[in-house]
């Protein structure tokens, strides 16, 4: 009996695997999964809660639509942002999912139908922004919806945002207990992109996810190349010189996104790159609602348009061909840094995110952080997540291995795809100045700031270092032959290095890490970055732009098949009202290419046709192989 039950177990379980594959092929066109996604979508169809932190661009959105669609009932995803569910929806009716959303956005009688269609059963996803969600009336509805069509699985999008030290907090976001308390035997899964250890830890704290299975996928981004450059330090040429300079050897007639501090900077940048011939568009909180939305509309549906922006735009944008993230300012954190950056290279194919910063950047950044209303403690976080950002910047060694780290990930460097692995770095012998600033830490206990360390080095007799009688201590002003602004350059650089960790939690205290001991014995050579001058960049005549072709589009950017398999994608995309890549993303289009299917059985084997999508488009795209 007991042999009959476990080969029964095992036919259930092949069975369940056939029909997860089989819905992933038939409906997403992809005959594999990525990373973890097999493993998060089999535990949240079996009813499994779950924690999901993944790159963006990784296949979060797979993770909670692939299950609602294999369990019994509605997919309810809470999202932040509107452009987010529009998008999302979009992507899902393309594939043949009954998929609406529910936010300010539309009308009564839009929602009422939209209400109708939930209570009956007929919609298998449903994005609703929190705000409405925890409304008592909406509330009401799902309870009716549980008792009758059932709900699949709460999926909660952008979870970060339930945490007071992150850089998008959604108070709304910390209510959403109301899921589990309401509705305990309905799987919730919680995804975000961006999530350090402390915030994780509030994440599952505000959400009651502490049974949840944590996954959690590598942060690494491989297709992006990481460059910082310094800004203006030569006064040859300007940041947007730079900018520029940047876009003509690399980035032609791409899709992308520059970021500045504040919108003076981003009318003005937008302005002056249309003036130079670049299509260009601002965005940014202040300006007319209307004008938002058109220029966000023509960035997604349109090609190669550049959008100037303040952080108010990217949450939400699934646009997967943006081919290149450029920082004009300083971001505020490495959280926001890597979910800006992020932003790039969604499809997986090369992308670039490119960053010039300055001295001046930081004191307008840290005068931003010192006159807000936040509490003394917000602060002290927050300037510590604005140095990690700078010592990143600051680094010698691999930025992807700088980067992961501060999301406590390894990275074995030399990476290949950042400006750090790909050209020498000025460097100058810091041993010495890494004694004295490691031997600090140790002698004042490992448990205070930057701040205070480097009053400690520079022998000032503060009324912190008398309560603490630190100026009795060796370290004290052994440090003067080295100037304040150099020592905190010294400090940024030994924490993104690994020698030093940054306690968060305790406000920015510095401790050794088990790295540093070697070079506190004077076992080991410490070098760190030297600043060095802005090179001018040659100016290249509009003729030239785009001769430097991309890896991985070589032998494609002059084919005249790919200029024609994109031209039927934008005809397409112009008589429904969609942004081109819902129709098919640039890495089916190069698998079409390349593959040149001869039959509509031949283009369901490419990666990103699903059955939809081939009675949809198959024949189109058959007809313009065919004509070549």
């Amino acid at each position: 009996m007991r042999l009959i039950e476990c080969l029964s177990e095992v036919y259930n379980s092949t069975m369940s695997n056939i029909s997860v594959l089989q819905t992933l092929h038939d409906v997403f066109g992809y005959s594999t999964f990525r990373g973890e996604q097999q493993a998060i979508v089999e535990h949240v169809t079996t009813g499994g809660d779950a924690l999901v932190l993944m790159p963006t661009g990784g296949g979060k959105s797979l993770c909670y639509q692939l299950p609602a669609l294999l369990r019994e009932g509605v997919g309810i995803v809470v999202s932040p942002l509107i452009a987010l569910m529009q998008d999302q929806v979009d992507a899902l009716k393309q594939l043949g999912v009954r998929a609406a959303f529910l936010n300010s956005s539309q009308d009564a009688d839009e929602t009422r139908d939209i209400t109708v269609q939930l209570m009956r059963g007929h919609l298998q996803i449903v994005y609703v922004a929190p705000e409405r969600l925890l409304m008592s009336s909406f509330l009401s509805l799902l309870d009716e919806i549980e008792q009758g069509a059932g709900i699949a699985l709460f999926a909660i999008d952008e979870a970060h945002c339930v945490s007071q030290w992150g850089h998008d907090f959604r108070p709304e976001y910390r209510k959403l207990t109301v899921l589990h308390e309401r509705f305990p035997q309905v799987p919730r899964i919680a995804l975000t992109a961006t999530a350090d250890a402390p915030t994780r830890a509030e994440i599952i704290e505000r959400l009651q996810l502490e049974n949840a299975r944590q996954f959690v996928s590598s942060f690494d981004r491989p297709n992006i190349k990481y460059r910082v450059t310094q800004k203006g330090a030569s006064q040859k040429t300007s940041a947007r010189q730079q900018l520029e300079a940047f876009l003509e050897s690399e980035h032609a007639n791409d899709a992308g996104i520059v970021y500045c501090l504040s919108r003076k900077k981003v009318e003005e940048t937008a302005e002056w790159l249309k003036s130079r011939g670049w299509d260009a568009l601002p965005y940014h909180a202040g300006l007319d609602a209307r004008v938002r939305n058109l220029n966000q509309r023509r960035f997604l549906r349109e090609e190669g348009v550049i959008m100037v922006a303040t952080v108010a735009f990217g949450m939400g944008i699934d646009k997967p061909n943006v081919r290149f993230v450029a920082h004009l300012d300083l971001p505020k954190s490495m959280e926001g840094y890597y979910q800006e950056t992020g932003r790039a290279g969604r499809d997986g194919l090369p992308a670039n995110a490119w960053m010039t910063y300055g001295l001046g950047d930081v004191v307008s950044m840290r005068k931003m952080l010192d006159s807000g209303d936040a509490p003394e403690e917000r602060k002290a976080v927050e300037r510590q997540k604005l140095d990690a950002l700078l010592g990143f910047c600051e680094s010698t060694i691999c930025r992807h291995q700088t980067l992961l780290r501060y999301f406590g990930e390894q990275h074995p460097g030399d990476c290949g795809q950042c400006d750090n692995c790909l050209s020498p770095v000025d460097t100058w012998d810091a041993t010495q100045a890494a004694q004295m600033a490691l031997s600090c830490v140790y002698r004042t206990g490992q448990r205070f700031g930057v701040v205070h360390l480097i009053d400690v080095l520079l022998g000032r007799n503060t009324p912190k270092i008398q309560q603490f009688s630190h100026q009795n201590l060796s370290t004290f002003g052994i440090g003067k032959g080295i100037s304040q602004p150099q020592w905190s350059s010294v400090y940024r650089q030994l924490v993104a290095g690994g020698y030093l960790e940054s306690d968060i939690e305790a406000f920015g205290g510095l401790k050794l890490a088990e790295s540093a001991k070697p070079f506190l014995k004077g076992e080991a050579e410490v070098w760190l970055r030297q600043d060095s001058e802005v090179v001018a960049t040659r100016k290249v005549s509009k003729a030239e732009r785009g001769s430097r072709a991309k890896e991985g589009y070589e032998e494609v950017a002059d084919d005249p098949l790919w200029h024609a398999l994109k031209a039927k994608r934008m005809e397409l995309a112009k008589e429904q009202g969609v942004p081109p890549y819902l129709i098919f993303h640039d890495s089916t289009l190069l698998e079409i290419l390349n593959q040149k299917p001869g039959s509509l059985t031949e283009m369901s084997q490419i990666s990103g046709v699903g059955q939809a999508k081939l009675e949809r488009y198959g024949d189109a795209f058959l007809e313009v192989l065919e004509d070549r």
